[in-house]
């Protein structure tokens, strides 16, 4: 069978709620319509005379984070926002150490999740103008390795 496209809305993404280690929530399911996986280096330049005047260099160091921008969910009745939301407004506000949780991400037909076991998190801006629904978004920056999980 070929390979083909397939649909970037069908991801999912939760963070650990940090108030219970080990409890992933889901992020405002039905309200992200962009996201996208980065990545950045960090090169060590080893040029040398006997390089002929042609840059050298090794990678040292590699980032990796993953944006989401979507809609900012409120409970019509209880006014309280989405539940993964909420965790990463909170995250937000921490500082130092606490300032990591986990973030993870997959495709529904994938059978593992990538795994941000630390990741620091900056929202983005929020708002809208007269006819907008309030916008959202957040950034998870990994903070040491990537690793992955079984899907359950």
């Amino acid at each position: 069978m070929a390979v083909t496209t397939y649909n970037a809305r069908d991801a999912r993404f939760q963070i650990e709620d940090y108030n219970a280690p080990g409890t992933w929530v889901d992020i405002a399911v039905g309200a992200i319509n962009t996201w996208t996986k980065s990545e950045e280096e960090e090169t060590t330049d080893i040029t040398t005379f006997g390089s002929a005047g042609q840059s050298e260099s090794y990678k040292m160091q590699i980032g990796k984070s993953v944006q989401l921008e979507g809609f900012r969910l409120r409970d019509p009745v209880t006014f309280a926002l989405d539940p993964g939301q909420t965790i990463v407004e909170g995250m937000n506000e921490r500082l130092g150490p606490d300032s990591l949780t986990g973030f993870r991400y997959a495709h529904v037909t994938d059978t593992s999740w990538v795994v941000f076991t630390k990741a620091r998190i900056t929202l983005g801006d929020q708002g809208g103008g007269n006819n907008d629904e309030v916008s959202w978004s957040a950034t998870f920056t990994r903070s040491g390795p990537s690793t992955t999980a079984v899907k359950s």
